[in-house]
């Protein structure tokens, strides 16, 4: 049986098939395909409000594609999801609309609490005990989950992230809610409060650290790691580190926004399992599915 998820962010569009084995007593995926084009659909729309024509006849194309990667590969079923960028723009409805009528694919415009539960549900097996600051830094929004022995005790949205930073979009108001959630639900905790990234952005730097999966990575690591990528001009960040052209501008303001939560909140290290929005989305289907078979067991 294989599933796929669709994860439509501001920066890019994924798709992800995986295969879902048996004879396990839960749930494991196994993946067989993964897609991830650079769109970027925020850098229009977090400066004009919409979805201008180049991306919006790309983004037809690419769904266009994903249609026929999941026929080719037999995907019983998918869900598909659109964040930041697609919930901001004035004419995001209307491509929705279009991508139903064209391809026959459902897209779900989340809000960033729905966002969040996705992403929680991926999180799961990567929880620590104790209380843990969940931080998923995406190109229009950044979501926080505060966790206190794996269950989750506060969450919220904000509409800040790499792609709204680069643009100029983010505002000063907005950083100031954030400074005041943080400080609200993590000032008065006196245990050591353990951060979780989620997000490209943050994946890259710890690979980048040269950490193996399961290890810390120190708030010093990440400082220093972000001032070394700051000190090469963009072009050495692609030709010299290797990053891609969409990775390479938004890889900084995205530093920021972890270290500055990091410190807020008094978090020395993070924790950063290889996981997001898009598993999150397939354990919600095989869920859905589950759910649905007990029904039509009654």
């Amino acid at each position: 049986m294989k599933f796929a998820a669709i994860d439509i962010g501001s920066n890019a569009v994924r798709l992800q098939i995986s295969a879902l084995l048996n004879g396990h007593l839960v749930p494991v995926y196994k993946k067989v395909e993964y897609v991830r084009f650079p769109l970027r659909l925020g850098q229009d729309v977090f400066d004009r409000g919409v979805i201008g024509p180049e991306a919006y006849a790309k983004f037809l194309k690419l769904m266009e594609a994903y249609k026929l990667l999941m026929d080719l590969f037999e995907v019983e079923d998918y869900v598909a999801c659109a964040t930041s960028a697609m919930r901001s723009s004035d004419n995001g409805q209307a491509l929705v609309a279009e991508v139903a009528r064209t391809t026959g694919i459902r897209i779900q415009i989340i809000d960033g609490d729905q966002e969040a539960a996705f992403i929680s549900l991926a999180l799961m097996d990567s929880l620590p005990e104790g209380y843990c600051l969940h931080i998923d830094v995406g190109g229009g929004s950044t979501e926080l989950n505060l966790y206190l022995n794996r269950a989750k005790i506060a969450a919220r949205s904000f509409a800040l992230g790499s792609v709204r930073n680069l643009n100029k979009k983010d505002s000063a108001q907005e950083w100031d809610l954030l400074e005041d959630w943080v400080d609200a639900h993590t000032g008065e905790i006196d245990d050591k409060i353990v951060a979780l990234g989620t997000g490209g952005n943050i994946s890259k730097l710890f690979s980048m650290s040269g950490k193996k999966p399961g290890q810390r990575l120190s708030l010093r690591k990440l400082q220093e790691l972000r001032s070394f990528i700051g000190r090469h001009s963009l072009d050495e960040r692609i030709q010299k580190l290797q990053l891609n052209p969409d990775r390479a501008d938004v890889i900084l303001p995205a530093s920021d926004l972890y270290l500055t939560i990091m410190r807020w909140a008094g978090c020395t290290s993070i924790l950063v399992p290889n996981v997001g929005l898009k598993d999150g989305l397939l354990r919600h289907l095989y869920r859905q599915r589950q759910d649905q078979a007990a029904i039509d067991k009654k």
